[in-house]
Formats: structure tokens, sequence, C-alpha cells
């Protein structure tokens, strides 16, 4: 997500893909904040015009180079951040069930690393809290129970 969204007049709606080939999911290693360092579901910021699932595909195709195809939006959360008594990101995460439809994961513009990481290993990779918990929710909904190996 650019840094331009950082310190908002506003809440910024961000977009996620929750993208799972078989057993596993599709995470990308954040290189620009926040969250930078840490594993979690490609996304970022809606652009004007755009809705919430061209959005999805746009982003994992532009963080990873992976093709999806957006069945319904699972969920909706906040994530905020303050700096002392500043908000320093407001995002209104806006959580896209994807089918896998084509493409074998590339890091490209503000992720570090792609990669489908098998469900049972999740917990081996620092994940973004809200990563990890909407991860395991949609991992349930799927009918495989939580992730094993998981926190």
């Amino acid at each position: 997500m650019p840094a331009s969204t950082e310190f908002p007049k506003g809440a910024v709606p961000a977009v996620g893909a929750l993208v799972f080939r078989g057993e596993e999911v599709l995470l990308v290693k954040r290189g620009t904040e926040p969250n930078k360092g840490l594993w979690s579901i490609p996304g970022g910021v809606l652009e004007v015009g755009e809705t919430v699932e061209e959005a999805a595909v746009r982003e994992t195709r532009e963080e990873t180079n992976v093709l999806v195809r957006p069945r319904k939006v699972f969920g909706v959360s906040d994530y905020i951040e303050r700096d002392r008594s500043t908000v320093r990101w407001h995002y209104v995460l806006i959580d896209v069930l994807c089918d896998y439809v084509s493409g074998e994961p590339f890091p490209a513009t503000d992720a570090e690393n792609a990669r489908f990481i098998p469900l049972r290993e999740l917990g081996e990779y620092e994940l973004a809290p809200a990563a990890l918990e909407v991860v395991q929710a949609a991992a349930k909904e799927r009918g495989g129970g939580p992730p094993a190996g998981t926190r």
C-alpha cells in the first residue's frame, strides 16, 4: 500500500485476496509499511472507479503474477495503527475469497516475496496478526478446519 496513505485524513478502503490452491494459501512478504517484513495476503488500496472484486484481481496480479477469479466478499475489518495520539494508518480491509486460475507466484510491486504456503506450515512464517486470523477463518469455512501448526 502506498506511503501516501500514511497519516490519512479518513479511513482508506483496501482489499485483500484470499487465494487457496488445494491445501495452500497465497501469501506475500510485505516490502513496505505497514507490516513491512511480515507475511500477509495480497492486497492494496482500491482505485477510484474500481470494484472490490476488480481490485482483488488487480492487486493479486500486480503483487504475485497470479491470476484469480473473485468468488465473494469474505469479511470486512479495520486496520488502525496509532503514532501516539495520531492515526498513522487506517484501512477498512475488505477480504475477497478468490479462486486460483493460473500462474506461479513471483513477487512484484511492494512484495518482497510471494508463494503458496501449505496451511500446515503457516506457524513457521511470521504473519501479520489480522492475516493469520482471516486465513484461519477462510480455511475453516472451506471445510478444512483450522490449519495445523498455527497458533
